[in-house]
């Protein structure tokens, strides 16, 4: 496989260390075969993950990371789709023919405002930078592509029935990419879906997260001078601190499981000036999908209470809104199993110590990174952490997921510490394993057809045969950014 130049390339390949085959010879010859093409991959998915930090696009905007990944599976012999689902960094790359169709999931945006260098402290990143790779949306893209490519090569040379599907699926950290994929059905054909994120443990995902909707709410009222006439004004900004008011009042009465959050992009130019137009950017979350919309309808009226009180007028847009995820017990006991055969990722002595170093500026435990693989309950874990749009994929689908340590134990999620570590050489490792298990996951699935009958069953049972429908209006589009920041 050939890929660009990158000007991490000396250092990525002066650094590596492949994994052994790890017992391959047990295997069967098509888990074999994926097994040690994801070795041979290594040092590509090590410099996808470096060039994918390099970039640190944001939502929407990842046009160099999406162009990257599909010129790296066409090169491999992928048919690539790309501008899906009208969002142009969206794209789905094919091989094979026939069912089963299994899906493995890409993502590759950065977050804004987390950008760091790649050492264990505070310090800009020398191009400049200033999104980053908080969530390691670099290593889920590359160990992603890696998993595909070497399932692919298993399809190849055993001959095996069905096809893999790579889905580059952009904008997650605004929970919109497979929200508006979803919409447009380009998962209606999947007989399964395979993920994975980085993490600071490992371990098969076994709770569901939270429902949620994301929207804004805009006020116009009427501009005039703060002291010279203010009773000619209307004030947009009244309106928004006293909705917030309202729902901060609403808190005493949520369930335990809710998340409210928001922030105020536009509050007004000048304080001498009554400000005419305000908004406010809501998250509404909640264990499941019914009463996140319960939540909802009981902020709107929060809203238009605001608006009349301030004799203002609103405007409510929902952006996009997700269910909570359904797990899948029949792949999770099989992606458990490899797992466990691959092993948790171990790592180098100077990683450890970047990581212990890390912890230490952050005046919390040096206790380095895990190492270990956490069980796999017998039932569900409590819903806790945030939202994820591979929920939508798992009404649609079997889904199912794995969490890969990737950081520091401890340290803040999406925060400049992550993204400082998510570009260092250690961090790739969990990379290759995640690669590794979706892997030798999908493997099972294209070939045991009683593990995806039941896989079936058991999703069926969780929907009652219900059709997916989309938590967002069937005729909006997804929010293109009207403009490309400076960074």
């Amino acid at each position: 496989m050939h890929f660009q130049p990158s000007i991490r390339l000396a250092l990525v390949l002066a650094g590596l260390s492949l994994y052994s085959s790890l017992g391959a010879q047990t295997l069967p010859p098509g888990k074999q075969t994926a097994l040690e093409a994801v070795d041979r991959l290594s040092a590509e998915i090590h410099l996808m993950a470096m060039t994918l930090w390099d970039y640190s696009e944001i939502a929407l905007l990842e046009a160099k990371s999406a162009d990257f990944l599909t010129g790296a599976l066409e090169e491999e012999g992928f048919t690539v789709q790309r501008g899906v689902a009208d969002m142009p960094t969206a794209f789905v790359a094919s091989y094979g023919t026939g069912k089963p169709i299994i899906g493995i999931l890409a993502e590759y945006d950065a977050l804004p405002g987390v950008g760091n260098a790649p050492v264990p402290r505070r310090a800009e990143r020398e191009d400049g930078l200033t999104a980053g790779q908080g969530c390691g949306h670099n290593l889920f893209g590359a160990g992603s592509v890696g998993a595909a490519i070497a399932v692919k090569r298993a399809i190849e040379r055993h001959g095996l029935p069905g096809t893999v599907r790579l889905y580059g699926t952009p904008a997650e950290e605004t929970v919109v990419g497979k929200v508006y994929m979803a919409k447009a059905g380009v998962f209606d054909d999947l007989d399964a879906a395979l993920e994975w994120h980085p993490g600071l443990e490992t371990g098969v995902r076994n709770q569901p997260g939270r429902a949620m909707n994301n929207f804004t709410v805009e006020f116009f009222g009427q501009a005039a001078h703060g002291a010279g006439d203010p009773w000619n004004g209307r004030s947009a900004l009244d309106a928004v601190e006293l909705m917030n008011y309202g729902v901060n009042l609403m808190r005493e009465h949520i369930r335990p499981e809710a998340r409210i959050h928001y922030v105020i992009p536009s509050g007004g130019e000048a304080p001498n000036v009554v400000p005419e137009y305000a908004k406010v950017w809501y998250y509404v979350r909640e264990a499941d999908r019914e009463k996140v919309e319960e939540y909802y309808d009981w902020i709107l009226k929060i809203a238009e209470g605001a608006a009349l009180a301030t004799r203002t007028t609103h405007k409510v847009t929902l952006i996009t809104g997700v269910h909570e995820t359904l797990l899948n017990r029949p792949l999770q006991e099989a992606m458990q199993a490899n797992l466990e055969f691959v092993g948790a990722p171990q790592f180098a002595e100077g990683y450890q110590e970047f990581a212990r170093e890390l912890q230490r500026s952050l005046q919390i435990e040096e206790k380095g990174l895990a190492t270990e693989i956490e069980p796999l309950a017998d039932g569900p874990e409590p819903v806790e952490g945030g939202s994820t749009d591979v929920a939508e994929v798992s009404f649609i689908a079997p889904t199912v997921g794995l969490r890969v340590t990737t950081a520091a134990a401890d340290i803040p999620w999406h925060s400049w510490a992550t993204a400082a570590s998510h570009g260092t050489e250690g961090a790739i490792r969990g990379a290759e394993v995640a690669a590794k298990v979706l892997a030798l996951t999908a493997i099972d699935i294209l070939s045991d057809p009683v593990l995806l009958k039941r896989a079936k069953e058991f999703y069926h049972e969780q929907t009652g045969g219900e059709p997916y429908q989309s938590p967002i209006p069937a005729d909006q589009l997804p929010p293109l950014p009207t403009a490309t920041p400076g960074d």
